[in-house]
């Protein structure tokens, strides 16, 4: 039980200056606190997975600081209609966001194709060359993808983005959802000058801390691990130029994300949880 009691305690907490136990450390501790005289790592590791315990693992969690109120049931809700109800005609819902400080990351080597027996062998020096930002939108019907590359990120270049999505989408669709977070450049007198002028945009902003609520980050975590998982480009136009080509072959085959009943139906149970926890009353 003494194995089991250290165990759920913060090393800190015992005089250890580590930031998480392993069976190794836990094992030389039960030695220094004289509970036995010797114990091997892996009998530790036995009696931990008897009590279902891995203290060596970690989880990120964040404690709410944005009260699950009538606001916050109202913003889900939202979503989720917007995400899953039939659009009319001259409607479409984009997901837009930006992928920030991309680099180009120029080897000092070439990187190497896979050979038999051989992965692909990226050099670990590069140089450095800037940063570009990625501002993207991703229809949710369809699953397009909208994107725009600029060095830098303020109103400015989300203007320029927002001018390129109302050129690009058909003058038909006379109602254009944006799902965009609160930040504060998505927010800013200049973009509520432009969308005084142009009408047929409304920005829809989800809960604070429920950026998974956004479809664009799911296509993000795609780009990444299919395009950005080795970064090894010539300079920024180089790498803005692979970056539009991805986008260009995406949209070639692209498909949707698929929010079904369920998944909405999981995260309107959270919120009916927080109301019941918090009663409020909510508008339709």
């Amino acid at each position: 039980m003494h194995l089991v009691k250290i165990a759920c305690e913060r090393p800190d907490d015992v005089g250890r200056s580590l930031s998480h136990w392993d069976c190794a450390e836990l094992a030389r501790q039960l030695v220094a606190d004289e509970v036995v005289e010797a114990i091997s790592p892996q009998t530790v590791q036995r009696m931990l997975a008897n009590h279902e315990l891995k203290p060596w693992r970690k989880h990120l969690w964040l404690s709410p600081k944005v009260p699950r109120d009538a606001e916050f049931c109202r913003r889900v809700k939202n979503i989720c209609s917007l995400y899953t109800r039939k659009l009319a005609a001259n409607e479409v819902v984009l997901c837009a966001d930006e992928k920030t400080s991309l680099q180009p990351r120029t080897r000092k080597s070439p990187t190497l194709p896979a050979q038999p027996g051989l992965p692909v062998r990226v050099e670990h020096e590069y140089e450095r060359k800037g940063a570009l930002n990625l501002f993207a939108a991703f229809d949710t019907r369809t699953g397009k993808v909208y994107a725009h590359t600029a060095e830098r990120k303020r109103q400015k270049e989300l203007l320029e983005f927002l001018e390129q999505l109302d050129r690009e989408i058909a003058p038909e669709i006379t109602t254009v959802h944006l799902v965009m977070d609160n930040l504060r450049m998505h927010t800013g007198r200049q973009v509520q000058a432009w969308l005084a002028k142009h009408p047929r945009f409304t920005f829809h902003h989800p809960p604070v801390h429920c950026s998974w609520m956004n479809q664009v980050e799911q296509w993000f975590s795609i780009l990444q691990r299919k395009r950005l998982a080795i970064a090894d480009f010539a300079d920024k136009a180089h790498l803005a130029e692979r970056l539009h080509a991805f986008v260009k072959e995406w949209n070639e085959h692209a498909h949707p994300f698929n929010w079904t009943r369920k998944s909405v139906t999981k995260i309107m149970a959270k919120c009916e949880l927080a109301k019941s926890e918090n009663p409020v009353t909510i508008a339709a």
